[in-house]
C-alpha cells in the first residue's frame, strides 16, 4: 500500500476574526500598541531603534508600570516589540546636524503604517503584524543570556560575540523543535489536545534518543539544562500569546555548585506541575502552523480542502483522523449541491491505482453526510465494477427499496477493495483482524474465490489476511491463495 503520509496531522483553527481578537489582546502586542500611541515627535531612539535611557521611565509610565521596578525593562521589551512589528517607524539622526546638540545623536519616529491596521485592517492584516511580533519575541528567547552577554562586554562597551558559546542556528532549531513536537501533541489524535504537557517530558523529547531505555546521568543532565532554558524562553513566548505556561517552581531549583540552578529531572507524577507545564493556546497553534509552513513542513489545516475538486479531498483526506475527515468533508459539502457533490464523489473515487481503495472508502463516508439526495446519483453507479458494490452498502444503510443483490463476483472484489482500503489507512490493526476473521468465518470457501479477483491489490490482501488471521490453518489457506494470485497476474 502507499506510504505517503502527511507530514502532521490536520489542525482545526478557530477563525481568523476570533484569532485576531485574541492576538489584539495579547499583553506584549497590547503593550507595544500603547507605546507606539504615545510616541510622538519627541522621542528619541537610539541607533538599533531602541529607546533613550531617559525616556524608558516616563514610557513605563505609560504602561501603569511607574510603581514596578521592573517597569523600564518591560516598557524597552514592548518597545522592541513595536518598533519589529511595524507599529512605529524609526528615522535615523540628522546627519547635518550639529555636532554640539545632544539631541543629533538619536534618531526620531513617527506612527507606522502597520498601526492603523490594527483597528481598520482585515482580521488577516492583524494576524500578520502578530506574526511579526511573534518572530521578534522569537528571536529574543534564542539570543544570549543577559549574564553571558555581560561577560563578552570588552574594554570598548562592544560585545565580542566570539567569546559566546552561543550556535544561533543551533538555538533556533532547537526551539522550533520543541515548539513542533508540542504542536504534534496537541493536534494529534489521543495526543495531549487542550491539556497541558510537562516540561521535562517535552525537553527529554527533543534529547533523549528513541531507541534509549534509562538515560544516562549525562542525558538527564542535558535534559535539566534544556528546562531551565525553555522555562525562560516559554515565559518570553506567553507574552506573546504563544502559550500558556506555568513555570518551574523555584523551590525545585538546586545548587550545583557550578553558578547555574538546575532543577532535578526526576518527576514524580505528583509532583509534574511544579517542573513545569506548557500548552499551545489556539492563537499558538496558528502560529506554529505558520512557522511549520514557512519551514517547508506540510502541516494540514481543516479546511484547506473545502474549495477543491472531490478527487484532490478524497487524497487528501486519504490518512486523516476520522473526526479530522469528517470536519472537513462537512466544509466541503456545504459549498455544493447534494446532488452535485455526489456526482463529483463517485467519479473522483474510482481508479486502479494504489489510492482507489481508500478513495472509496472516503467516498462511501463523505456520501452518509451527504443523505437522501445523494440516491439517485448512487444508483446510477449500481452495475458499475468499481462503484456498485459500494451503492449497494450505501443504499442498504439508509434502507432504501428495491436495491439489487450483488453478482458473486462484485462481493468479491468489494472485500478486497474493503481490506485493501483499511491496510492503507491503519495497516494491519485490530480492526483489520476482525475483518478479516469475519468475512472467513462467513465465506467457507472465501480464498477459493478470492485469488482469481480481478483486482490490483488482490495478492497483497490475502498475504497481509495471512498475517493477521489467528487461525494457522486458515493463514495458511490465505498465504496459498495469494501465491496463485501472483501467479495469475504474472502469467
Amino acid at each position: 500500500m502507499s506510504q505517503d503520509r502527511p507530514t502532521l496531522p490536520p489542525v482545526r483553527l478557530h477563525s481568523d476574526a476570533e484569532l485576531a481578537r485574541d492576538a489584539l489582546a495579547t499583553p506584549l502586542l497590547t503593550k507595544a500598541v500603547r507605546l507606539a500611541r504615545w510616541a510622538g515627535p519627541e522621542t528619541r531612539v537610539g541607533a538599533g531603534g531602541e529607546l533613550a535611557d531617559e525616556q524608558l521611565p516616563a514610557a513605563a509610565q505609560a504602561l501603569g508600570l511607574t510603581d514596578d521596578e521592573d517597569g523600564p525593562a518591560y516598557a524597552s521589551e514592548a518597545w522592541r516589540t513595536a518598533v519589529d512589528a511595524g507599529l512605529v517607524a524609526v528615522h535615523d539622526a540628522d546627519a547635518d546636524a550639529d555636532d554640539t546638540d545632544a539631541a543629533s545623536a538619536y534618531g526620531t519616529v513617527s506612527a507606522g503604517e502597520n498601526l492603523a491596521l490594527l483597528t481598520s485592517g482585515a482580521p488577516q492584516d492583524v494576524l500578520a503584524i502578530w506574526q511579526e511580533a511573534l518572530d521578534a519575541v522569537h528571536a529574543d528567547a534564542i539570543a544570549p543570556l543577559l549574564d553571558d552577554l555581560t561577560e563578552a562586554i570588552g574594554a570598548d562597551g562592544e560585545i565580542d560575540y566570539g567569546m559566546l558559546d552561543w550556535d544561533p542556528e543551533g538555538e533556533a532549531e532547537f526551539l522550533d523543535g520543541v515548539l513542533g513536537n508540542l504542536y504534534l501533541l496537541t493536534v494529534t489524535d489521543g495526543g495531549a489536545g487542550d491539556e497541558p504537557v510537562p516540561l521535562p517530558a517535552l525537553a527529554a523529547s527533543m534529547i533523549v534518543p528513541d531507541d534509549m531505555g534509562q538515560p544516562t546521568d549525562e542525558v538527564l543532565e542535558q535534559v535539566s539544562v534544556a528546562m531551565m532554558r525553555l522555562d525562560d524562553q516559554f515565559q518570553l513566548l506567553e507574552g506573546i500569546g504563544l502559550v500558556e505556561y506555568r513555570p518551574v517552581d523555584e523551590a525545585l531549583m538546586m545548587d550545583e555548585g557550578d553558578g547555574t540552578d538546575t532543577p532535578a529531572p526526576a518527576v514524580d507524577e505528583e509532583d509534574v506541575s511544579r517542573y513545569g507545564l506548557v500548552k499551545l493556546t489556539r492563537l499558538g497553534l496558528y502560529g506554529v502552523r505558520a512557522r511549520l509552513l514557512e519551514s517547508g513542513v506540510d502541516a494540514p489545516a481543516v479546511g484547506d480542502l473545502a474549495e477543491k475538486g472531490a478527487d484532490t479531498l478524497l487524497d487528501g483526506l486519504a490518512h486523516y483522523p476520522e473526526s479530522a475527515a469528517r470536519a472537513e468533508t462537512e466544509q466541503w459539502l456545504a459549498r455544493r449541491e447534494p446532488a452535485a457533490a455526489a456526482h463529483e464523489l463517485l467519479l473522483a473515487a474510482r481508479g486502479a491505482d494504489e489510492g482507489g481503495p481508500l478513495r472509496r472508502l472516503r467516498c462511501q463516508q463523505a456520501l452518509t453526510l451527504v443523505g437522501d439526495q445523494a440516491e439517485h446519483e448512487v444508483r446510477a453507479v449500481l452495475d458499475d465494477a468499481e462503484l456498485g458494490g459500494l451503492a449497494r452498502v450505501w443504499l442498504a444503510e439508509r434502507g432504501a427499496a428495491d436495491v439489487p443483490a450483488p453478482p458473486e463476483t462484485m462481493i468479491f472484489w468489494l472485500s478486497i477493495d474493503t481490506i485493501a482500503a483499511q491496510l492503507d489507512a491503519d495497516g494491519e490493526s485490530e480492526e483489520l483482524r476482525g475483518l478479516v476473521e469475519g468475512l472467513t468465518g462467513q465465506h467457507s470457501g472465501f480464498f477459493d474465490a478470492a485469488w482469481r479477483v480481478d483486482h490490483p491489490a488482490t495478492a497483497e490482501v490475502l498475504e497481509a489476511m495471512g498475517r493477521v488471521h489467528p487461525d494457522k490453518r486458515v493463514a495458511k489457506e490465505a498465504r496459498k491463495a495469494a501465491f496463485k494470485a501472483r501467479s495469475r497476474a504474472g502469467a
